[in-house]
């Protein structure tokens, strides 16, 4: 049978994405060699590859990352979480229109343009569309000193990331902004993919239901097929607790981010969420939605700053 190439739209991707068609694998496998030895023909005739095979899912990214954000070296260590960049380039782009909002419809550039990525992960994938995309620049923090290695291997591998992406390991695991955001910081946002599980056990049957869902033939052994350390998927009181923290910390420093924003994977948290930014004082607050195929999650973003402030935070940033 002959292969055929599908050109459908993915659904619900953002209009500036450029991962919202489906994947052109001739392109791909051009331009990354390797990930020829895992694209196969499915029962549809279009060209795939087996997203429970860890090693298919990080090939698919070093080719994605190649051909469309020009990172010619890119790796993590075995078991690290490998993200899917689609969902990731989505909340780059989303966070650049809620910058435009403040600055007069018009996404700002350039490295003045600061944001914090907390758990940046071994992967650093959030400042590479960040900065390829924006030109911004990021400061990457994270409480896995090896995470924070590789990534270090990732911006040396690739010059053109050395001078727009700072690291920092957070010594006090259970701190998210003490001992990172410094007095004269000042962040036009904050990007997070907070954990979601609250115990070992939970990510593992999390991790199960997962792969029993991408293959025909079921398992009783959970496989990480985006991979993931225990800080990258779980701690303690699970993606609400995480998120409590991080809502009472950013009160701290009210007027040195623009934007606090993360992602809420399960939608029943938002109403503590949202009781918890109205009882620290949040002047506004966001819910941006997001979907991938089946998959739904959202963005939630608050301030402390007024319009007129938030217009005025920008323009000194946005020289």
């Amino acid at each position: 049978m002959k292969k055929t190439h599908n050109t459908t739209e993915k659904k619900g991707l953002h209009p500036r994405n450029p991962h919202r068609f489906r994947y052109d694998f001739e392109l791909l496998i051009q331009n990354c060699p390797e990930l020829k030895n895992f694209v196969m023909i499915n029962e549809h005739q279009t060209e795939t590859i087996d997203f429970s095979n860890p090693d298919a899912v990080k090939t698919l990214n070093k080719a994605l990352l190649i051909t469309y954000y020009d990172i010619q070296n890119w790796d993590i260590p075995a078991g690290y979480l490998c993200p899917p960049i689609p969902g990731r380039a989505d909340y780059i782009h989303y966070i650049a229109d809620l910058l435009a909002e403040t600055n007069n419809g018009i996404i700002p550039k350039g490295e003045n343009i600061a944001g914090l990525d907390i758990g940046i992960g071994a992967n650093g994938i959030y400042p590479i569309i960040g900065n390829t995309t924006y030109g911004w620049s990021f400061v990457g923090t994270d409480i896995d000193e090896k995470a924070l290695q590789n990534c270090k291997k990732i911006i040396a591998d690739n010059p053109k990331l050395i001078d727009a992406v700072a690291l920092q390991l957070q010594i006090e695991p259970r701190f998210i902004f003490k001992n990172i955001l410094l007095p004269e910081d000042k962040f036009a946002f904050t990007i997070c993919n907070p954990p979601f599980h609250a115990s070992p056990e939970e990510a593992a049957k999390s991790a199960l239901r997962k792969v029993n869902a991408l293959e025909s033939i079921k398992s009783d052994k959970p496989v990480l097929n985006f991979g993931g350390q225990n800080a990258e998927l779980w701690c303690k009181g699970g993606e609400l607790g995480f998120l409590t923290q991080m809502i009472y910390e950013s009160v701290k420093y009210p007027k040195q981010c623009l934007w606090f924003t993360t992602l809420v994977s399960k939608k029943d948290n938002l109403k503590n969420i949202y009781k918890l930014l109205n009882k620290v004082g949040a002047a506004e607050i966001k819910t941006i939605d997001m979907a991938q195929g089946q998959k739904s999650s959202r963005i939630v973003a608050w301030t402390f700053l007024s319009p007129n402030q938030q217009h005025h935070f920008i323009n000194a940033i946005n020289l």
